[in-house]
Protein backbone atom coordinates (compact mmCIF):
# COMPACT_ATOMS: atom_id res chain seq x y z
CA UNK A 1 0.00 0.00 0.00
CA UNK A 2 1.23 3.79 -0.81
CA UNK A 3 2.11 5.50 2.36
CA UNK A 4 1.75 9.35 3.76
CA UNK A 5 5.94 9.12 3.32
CA UNK A 6 5.71 8.00 -0.59
CA UNK A 7 3.53 10.82 -1.06
CA UNK A 8 5.25 13.27 0.53
CA UNK A 9 8.56 12.40 -1.24
CA UNK A 10 6.50 12.70 -4.60
CA UNK A 11 5.54 15.95 -3.67
CA UNK A 12 9.34 16.70 -2.66
CA UNK A 13 10.70 15.12 -6.04
CA UNK A 14 7.67 17.32 -8.46
CA UNK A 15 8.02 20.44 -6.84
CA UNK A 16 8.60 23.25 -9.27
CA UNK A 17 7.68 21.12 -12.35
CA UNK A 18 3.75 21.00 -10.92
CA UNK A 19 1.36 23.97 -10.01
CA UNK A 20 0.38 23.37 -6.46
CA UNK A 21 -3.42 24.46 -7.79
CA UNK A 22 -5.86 26.58 -5.79
CA UNK A 23 -8.41 24.74 -3.13
CA UNK A 24 -11.35 27.02 -2.87
CA UNK A 25 -14.54 27.33 -0.98
CA UNK A 26 -17.40 27.38 -4.15
CA UNK A 27 -20.68 28.80 -2.81
CA UNK A 28 -22.31 28.65 -6.32
CA UNK A 29 -21.74 24.73 -6.03
CA UNK A 30 -22.98 25.05 -2.21
CA UNK A 31 -26.34 26.56 -3.50
CA UNK A 32 -26.78 23.92 -5.97
CA UNK A 33 -26.29 21.04 -4.09
CA UNK A 34 -27.56 21.99 -0.82
CA UNK A 35 -24.47 21.58 1.56
CA UNK A 36 -20.70 23.75 1.74
CA UNK A 37 -18.64 22.81 -1.18
CA UNK A 38 -15.10 22.93 -1.51
CA UNK A 39 -13.06 22.21 -5.23
CA UNK A 40 -10.02 21.60 -5.72
CA UNK A 41 -9.33 23.05 -8.97
CA UNK A 42 -6.82 20.50 -10.91
CA UNK A 43 -7.85 21.44 -14.00
CA UNK A 44 -5.59 24.73 -13.67
CA UNK A 45 -2.78 22.02 -13.44
CA UNK A 46 0.43 21.58 -16.43
CA UNK A 47 -1.78 20.35 -19.22
CA UNK A 48 -4.95 21.05 -18.09
CA UNK A 49 -5.24 18.20 -15.97
CA UNK A 50 -3.67 15.77 -12.30
CA UNK A 51 -2.14 13.71 -14.57
CA UNK A 52 1.09 16.05 -14.89
CA UNK A 53 1.82 14.91 -11.45
CA UNK A 54 2.44 11.34 -11.61
CA UNK A 55 4.11 11.23 -15.06
CA UNK A 56 6.78 14.11 -13.43
CA UNK A 57 7.01 11.94 -10.17
CA UNK A 58 8.08 8.94 -12.35
CA UNK A 59 9.91 10.34 -14.91
CA UNK A 60 11.89 12.08 -12.28
CA UNK A 61 12.52 8.60 -10.94
CA UNK A 62 14.03 7.26 -14.11
CA UNK A 63 17.76 5.81 -14.41
CA UNK A 64 19.71 7.53 -17.19
CA UNK A 65 19.58 4.31 -19.12
CA UNK A 66 15.60 4.34 -18.52
CA UNK A 67 15.35 7.77 -19.74
CA UNK A 68 17.53 7.04 -22.81
CA UNK A 69 15.32 4.36 -23.89
CA UNK A 70 12.34 6.38 -24.29
CA UNK A 71 9.18 6.14 -22.29
CA UNK A 72 5.99 4.94 -23.54
CA UNK A 73 2.22 5.40 -21.89
CA UNK A 74 -1.37 4.02 -22.84
CA UNK A 75 -4.36 6.67 -22.65
CA UNK A 76 -7.86 7.64 -23.24
CA UNK A 77 -6.16 11.51 -23.24
CA UNK A 78 -4.95 13.24 -20.47
CA UNK A 79 -2.24 11.02 -19.42
CA UNK A 80 -0.74 10.70 -22.56
CA UNK A 81 -0.87 14.53 -23.25
CA UNK A 82 0.53 15.25 -19.43
CA UNK A 83 3.46 12.24 -20.54
CA UNK A 84 4.38 13.73 -23.50
CA UNK A 85 4.44 17.27 -22.29
CA UNK A 86 6.56 16.58 -19.30
CA UNK A 87 8.95 14.18 -21.05
CA UNK A 88 9.71 16.93 -23.73
CA UNK A 89 10.30 19.32 -20.57
CA UNK A 90 12.40 16.74 -19.67
CA UNK A 91 14.58 15.79 -22.63
CA UNK A 92 12.91 12.97 -22.73
CA UNK A 93 11.65 11.19 -25.96
CA UNK A 94 7.47 10.01 -25.81
CA UNK A 95 5.88 7.33 -27.19
CA UNK A 96 2.18 7.64 -26.59
CA UNK A 97 -0.70 5.32 -27.63
CA UNK A 98 -4.33 6.47 -28.27
CA UNK A 99 -7.83 5.14 -29.21
CA UNK A 100 -8.93 6.75 -32.35
CA UNK A 101 -12.05 7.51 -30.08
CA UNK A 102 -9.76 9.88 -27.71
CA UNK A 103 -10.34 13.49 -27.91
CA UNK A 104 -8.62 15.48 -31.18
CA UNK A 105 -7.56 17.89 -28.88
CA UNK A 106 -5.63 15.37 -27.04
CA UNK A 107 -3.87 13.95 -29.97
CA UNK A 108 -3.08 17.95 -31.56
CA UNK A 109 -1.27 18.69 -28.14
CA UNK A 110 0.73 15.31 -27.61
CA UNK A 111 2.10 15.66 -30.98
CA UNK A 112 2.77 19.66 -30.67
CA UNK A 113 4.71 18.28 -27.84
CA UNK A 114 6.92 16.59 -29.80
CA UNK A 115 5.76 12.81 -28.93
CA UNK A 116 5.00 10.39 -31.44
CA UNK A 117 1.49 9.19 -31.04
CA UNK A 118 0.23 6.04 -32.41
CA UNK A 119 -3.44 5.24 -32.59
CA UNK A 120 -5.45 1.82 -32.30
CA UNK A 121 -9.29 0.90 -32.62
CA UNK A 122 -9.95 1.05 -28.76
CA UNK A 123 -8.64 1.09 -25.51
CA UNK A 124 -8.00 -2.82 -25.78
CA UNK A 125 -5.79 -2.54 -28.27
CA UNK A 126 -4.00 0.55 -27.39
CA UNK A 127 -2.77 -1.38 -24.06
CA UNK A 128 -1.76 -4.41 -26.12
CA UNK A 129 0.25 -1.92 -28.16
CA UNK A 130 1.91 -0.41 -24.94
CA UNK A 131 2.73 -4.09 -23.96
CA UNK A 132 4.54 -4.93 -26.94
CA UNK A 133 6.53 -1.81 -27.56
CA UNK A 134 7.40 -1.94 -23.42
CA UNK A 135 8.49 -5.50 -25.00
CA UNK A 136 10.15 -3.96 -27.46
CA UNK A 137 12.56 -1.66 -24.87
CA UNK A 138 10.88 1.14 -24.31
CA UNK A 139 10.36 2.56 -20.37
CA UNK A 140 6.58 1.95 -19.62
CA UNK A 141 4.75 5.27 -17.63
CA UNK A 142 2.01 3.22 -16.84
CA UNK A 143 -1.10 5.77 -16.34
CA UNK A 144 -2.21 4.01 -12.94
CA UNK A 145 -0.94 0.37 -11.92
CA UNK A 146 2.50 2.00 -10.87
CA UNK A 147 3.28 3.26 -6.88
CA UNK A 148 5.27 5.97 -8.03
CA UNK A 149 2.69 7.56 -10.83
CA UNK A 150 0.01 6.85 -7.85
CA UNK A 151 1.66 9.12 -5.09
CA UNK A 152 2.56 11.55 -7.44
CA UNK A 153 -1.51 11.71 -8.39
CA UNK A 154 -1.57 11.26 -4.39
CA UNK A 155 0.13 15.15 -4.16
CA UNK A 156 -3.62 16.32 -5.43
CA UNK A 157 -4.59 14.81 -2.04
CA UNK A 158 -1.99 16.24 -0.03
CA UNK A 159 -2.88 19.98 -0.78
CA UNK A 160 -6.48 19.36 -0.14
CA UNK A 161 -5.63 17.92 3.25
CA UNK A 162 -3.76 20.61 3.82
CA UNK A 163 -5.93 23.66 2.35
CA UNK A 164 -9.35 22.61 2.66
CA UNK A 165 -11.43 23.26 5.69
CA UNK A 166 -13.35 20.98 7.46
CA UNK A 167 -14.94 18.50 5.63
CA UNK A 168 -16.56 15.16 5.67
CA UNK A 169 -16.95 13.92 2.47
CA UNK A 170 -14.42 13.93 -0.47
CA UNK A 171 -15.70 13.20 -4.06
CA UNK A 172 -13.12 11.50 -6.49
CA UNK A 173 -13.71 10.16 -10.08
CA UNK A 174 -12.56 6.72 -11.27
CA UNK A 175 -10.73 5.63 -14.38
CA UNK A 176 -8.09 3.25 -13.54
CA UNK A 177 -7.95 4.28 -10.11
CA UNK A 178 -4.65 5.73 -9.38
CA UNK A 179 -6.12 9.17 -8.55
CA UNK A 180 -8.57 7.93 -5.90
CA UNK A 181 -5.96 5.34 -4.50
CA UNK A 182 -3.57 8.13 -3.76
CA UNK A 183 -6.04 11.09 -2.30
CA UNK A 184 -7.55 8.23 -0.08
CA UNK A 185 -4.40 7.26 1.29
CA UNK A 186 -3.44 10.71 1.79
CA UNK A 187 -7.09 11.44 3.86
CA UNK A 188 -6.92 7.89 5.79
CA UNK A 189 -3.40 9.45 7.02
CA UNK A 190 -4.00 13.32 7.50
CA UNK A 191 -7.84 13.04 7.76
CA UNK A 192 -8.98 10.23 8.77
CA UNK A 193 -12.71 10.97 9.24
CA UNK A 194 -13.09 12.44 5.70
CA UNK A 195 -15.11 9.56 3.46
CA UNK A 196 -13.52 9.27 -0.18
CA UNK A 197 -16.08 8.36 -2.72
CA UNK A 198 -15.72 7.48 -6.32
CA UNK A 199 -17.56 7.99 -9.15
CA UNK A 200 -17.50 6.16 -12.70
CA UNK A 201 -19.98 6.85 -15.56
CA UNK A 202 -21.59 4.12 -16.95
CA UNK A 203 -19.97 2.51 -19.80
CA UNK A 204 -16.79 2.97 -17.93
CA UNK A 205 -17.50 1.07 -15.03
CA UNK A 206 -13.73 -1.14 -14.45
CA UNK A 207 -13.80 0.22 -10.39
CA UNK A 208 -17.47 -0.30 -9.33
CA UNK A 209 -16.85 -4.25 -11.37
CA UNK A 210 -13.84 -5.32 -9.81
CA UNK A 211 -15.66 -4.15 -6.41
CA UNK A 212 -18.37 -6.49 -7.49
CA UNK A 213 -16.14 -9.14 -8.56
CA UNK A 214 -13.96 -9.08 -5.69
CA UNK A 215 -10.71 -8.02 -7.60
CA UNK A 216 -9.83 -6.76 -11.19
CA UNK A 217 -12.09 -7.69 -14.66
CA UNK A 218 -12.23 -7.09 -17.84
CA UNK A 219 -15.01 -4.51 -18.17
CA UNK A 220 -16.71 -3.21 -22.06
CA UNK A 221 -16.16 0.51 -22.77
CA UNK A 222 -19.04 2.45 -23.85
CA UNK A 223 -19.26 5.63 -22.33
CA UNK A 224 -18.07 8.68 -24.04
CA UNK A 225 -16.03 9.81 -21.15
CA UNK A 226 -12.32 8.12 -22.85
CA UNK A 227 -10.54 10.11 -19.97
CA UNK A 228 -12.57 7.34 -17.55
CA UNK A 229 -12.02 4.09 -19.88
CA UNK A 230 -9.95 1.68 -18.55
CA UNK A 231 -10.37 -1.66 -19.94
CA UNK A 232 -9.68 -2.69 -15.70
CA UNK A 233 -8.16 -1.27 -12.76
CA UNK A 234 -4.89 -2.49 -11.31
CA UNK A 235 -4.49 -4.98 -8.52
CA UNK A 236 -2.43 -2.01 -6.81
CA UNK A 237 -5.86 0.02 -7.08
CA UNK A 238 -8.18 -2.28 -6.30
CA UNK A 239 -6.39 -3.08 -3.15
CA UNK A 240 -6.18 0.60 -2.31
CA UNK A 241 -9.83 1.28 -3.54
CA UNK A 242 -11.38 -1.86 -1.49
CA UNK A 243 -9.83 -0.82 1.44
CA UNK A 244 -10.01 3.23 1.67
CA UNK A 245 -12.98 4.05 -0.47
CA UNK A 246 -16.67 4.34 0.99
CA UNK A 247 -18.37 3.35 -2.16
CA UNK A 248 -17.90 4.28 -6.25
CA UNK A 249 -20.82 5.12 -7.88
CA UNK A 250 -21.97 5.48 -11.28
CA UNK A 251 -23.55 8.11 -12.98
CA UNK A 252 -25.09 8.32 -16.74
CA UNK A 253 -23.03 10.06 -19.05
CA UNK A 254 -25.48 12.27 -19.64
CA UNK A 255 -25.43 13.81 -15.94
CA UNK A 256 -21.72 13.84 -16.41
CA UNK A 257 -22.31 15.98 -19.37
CA UNK A 258 -25.09 18.63 -17.33
CA UNK A 259 -22.46 18.59 -14.40
CA UNK A 260 -19.81 20.33 -16.96
CA UNK A 261 -22.65 22.40 -17.52
CA UNK A 262 -23.30 23.28 -13.95
CA UNK A 263 -19.59 23.33 -13.20
CA UNK A 264 -19.11 26.61 -15.92
CA UNK A 265 -22.79 28.12 -14.77
CA UNK A 266 -22.10 27.67 -10.98
CA UNK A 267 -18.68 27.29 -10.20
CA UNK A 268 -17.58 29.33 -13.40
CA UNK A 269 -14.81 26.56 -14.43
CA UNK A 270 -14.48 24.74 -17.34
CA UNK A 271 -14.39 21.52 -16.98
CA UNK A 272 -14.00 17.90 -19.04
CA UNK A 273 -16.91 15.16 -18.32
CA UNK A 274 -14.37 12.90 -16.16
CA UNK A 275 -15.09 15.86 -14.05
CA UNK A 276 -18.81 16.94 -14.58
CA UNK A 277 -19.92 13.60 -13.13
CA UNK A 278 -18.37 14.64 -9.72
CA UNK A 279 -21.62 16.76 -8.99
CA UNK A 280 -24.47 14.17 -9.79
CA UNK A 281 -22.32 12.07 -7.21
CA UNK A 282 -21.98 14.38 -4.89
CA UNK A 283 -25.86 14.65 -4.68
CA UNK A 284 -26.11 11.10 -3.47
CA UNK A 285 -23.35 12.19 -1.24
CA UNK A 286 -25.15 14.83 0.20
CA UNK A 287 -28.20 12.79 0.50
CA UNK A 288 -26.76 9.54 2.33
CA UNK A 289 -24.21 11.48 4.30
CA UNK A 290 -27.39 13.70 5.91
CA UNK A 291 -26.96 17.01 8.12
CA UNK A 292 -23.53 18.27 8.53
CA UNK A 293 -22.18 17.06 4.99
CA UNK A 294 -19.55 19.55 3.83
CA UNK A 295 -18.27 18.01 0.80
CA UNK A 296 -14.94 18.46 -1.07
CA UNK A 297 -14.49 18.10 -5.16
CA UNK A 298 -11.55 16.82 -6.70
CA UNK A 299 -11.95 18.95 -10.26
CA UNK A 300 -9.51 16.67 -11.88
CA UNK A 301 -9.40 17.90 -15.78
CA UNK A 302 -10.36 20.84 -17.96
CA UNK A 303 -9.65 18.77 -21.62
CA UNK A 304 -12.41 19.42 -23.56
CA UNK A 305 -13.30 21.60 -26.36
CA UNK A 306 -16.72 24.00 -26.64
CA UNK A 307 -17.56 22.24 -30.01
CA UNK A 308 -17.56 18.63 -28.23
CA UNK A 309 -19.77 20.02 -25.25
CA UNK A 310 -21.87 21.81 -26.84
CA UNK A 311 -21.85 18.14 -29.36
CA UNK A 312 -22.85 16.19 -26.33
CA UNK A 313 -25.37 18.59 -24.42
CA UNK A 314 -27.39 18.91 -27.79
CA UNK A 315 -27.05 14.52 -28.29
CA UNK A 316 -28.66 14.45 -24.62
CA UNK A 317 -31.46 17.54 -25.16
CA UNK A 318 -29.28 19.56 -22.39
CA UNK A 319 -29.63 22.96 -24.25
Amino acid sequence: MIGISDIEAAAQRITGHVVRTPTVPSPGLGALLGVPVTAKLELLQRTGSFKARGATAKLLSLSGAERAAGVVAVSGGNHGVALAVMAAALDVKATVVMPRTAPARSLALAEEAGASVRLTDGMDSAFQLVARLRDEGLTLVHPFDDPVVIAGQGTVGLELAEDAGELTDVVVSVGGGGLIAGVAAVLRALRPGVRVWGVETEGAEAMSGALRAGGPVPVPLSSLVTTLSAPSVAQLTYDHVSALVEDVLVVPDRDAVQGCLDLADHAKVWAEPAAGCLLPAARQVAARAGDGARIGLVVCGGNTTPRELHGWAERFGLL
